[in-house]
């Protein structure tokens, strides 16, 4: 190539960064577009890689592509990003690239432990990494290359003697099912709520409303597992498997987190959008006049311990606030509709 062609060639990079650099610093209202694929991957700034990785996964203004997203993670995640090294490592471990490889996610989740991401760390105590070998520079491996490895389970800790630990109890009536499965999918939603800012009670409540804490439940809609996802729905907030309870959980906390949002801390019609869908809850400018979906949001009241009309005040409890009306009995979202990163996804992921 001649000198020309270099320097033809320098021009139309520099012209692509600084396009993406423009997209980057302009409001909300007028960032719509999307800036070349090939430009983002030669970008240096590890947060707009990051942000346009979480919107290539979960198909946010552009169509859906975790290869690109594992690309977008992966220039970040080589220039430092602690998250960018986390979500490559939840990508590998949950089968979202076709396979489940858990020896690069947890190569991974040990370069983002090194960051200090707390995350990382618990998703690393679940294996025995005495058996395997990790690079300190993991390669970022694209749908197609994808190979199945498993490591084996942790080895559980030692138990010293301690009293017994008492049962827990519920801090509002109505709360505790009678599934077996219960305490255990309990625990699970103490530890996963607060990443999606929102309140274990309310998540028990919609799990003991959609499937009485059994993972394996299914509707005649089809929908699945704990927190009753329809396929459109998993597949919209990355789960892969229905039926894991972990998998599960993310992605019904993620879509309730959302529709909170979606409707500006009106907790009644996000709960009405959880079952009827927000579309439903839009068209009739409030809760749709469904026998089930009516019936739906007053048992989870119910569970609660609180009227529906309570149910704002138990949503302000939750430190959630409200937007400015539409007229519609809808509630704007006002900055939200901007902000999509807080409507779709965890604060706070790196630790």
């Amino acid at each position: 190539m001649g000198v020309h062609g270099v320097m033809h060639r320098r021009i139309r990079l520099m012209c692509l960064l600084v396009s993406v650099w423009f997209l980057s610093i302009l409001p909300g209202g007028v960032h719509a577009a999307v800036p070349p694929f090939e430009a983002l991957l030669q970008s240096s700034d590890a947060d707009l890689l990051l942000e346009w990785g979480k919107q290539h996964q979960y198909g946010v203004r552009v169509q859906q592509s975790i290869d690109r997203a594992i690309q977008l993670y992966c220039v970040a995640a080589r220039l430092g990003h602690t998250e960018a090294q986390f979500r490559l490592g939840e990508i590998y471990s949950r089968r979202l690239a076709g396979k489940q490889d858990e020896v690069l996610a947890a190569s991974w989740l040990l370069k983002a432990s090194a960051g200090n991401s707390k995350p990382a760390k618990q998703m690393l105590a679940r294996w025995d990494l005495s058996t395997a070998s990790f690079p300190t520079e993991p390669d970022c491996i694209l749908r197609e290359q994808m190979v199945a490895r498993t490591l084996p389970a942790a080895r559980p800790a030692v138990a010293s003697a301690q009293p017994a630990a008492k049962p827990v109890k519920a801090t509002k009536p109505g709360i505790v099912g009678r599934h077996p499965r219960r305490a255990e999918i309990a625990a699970m939603v103490e530890q996963l709520a607060p990443s999606y800012r929102l309140d274990p009670e309310l998540v028990l409540a919609v799990i003991q409303v959609e499937s009485n804490f059994n993972p394996n439940a299914v509707s005649p809609k089809q929908a699945q597992g704990l927190m009753q996802l329809i396929p459109a729905t998993a597949k919209r907030f990355g789960v892969v498997d229905p039926y894991d309870p972990q998998q599960n959980l993310h992605g019904g906390m993620a879509y309730l987190r959302w529709l909170i949002d979606h409707f500006d801390g009106d907790l009644k019609l996000a709960l009405a959008g959880y079952n009827a869908g927000e579309g439903a809850v839009k068209r009739h400018g409030g809760v749709p006049p469904f026998a089930e979906t009516q019936a739906y949001v007053k048992r989870v009241a119910q569970v609660l311990g609180v009227s529906e009309d309570g149910l704002g005040a138990h949503g302000a409890s939750l430190g959630i606030s409200r937007g400015r009306s539409t007229g519609t009995g809808v509630k704007g979202s006002g900055k939200a509709d901007t902000d999509w990163e807080t409507r779709f996804f965890e604060t706070g992921v790196s630790g």
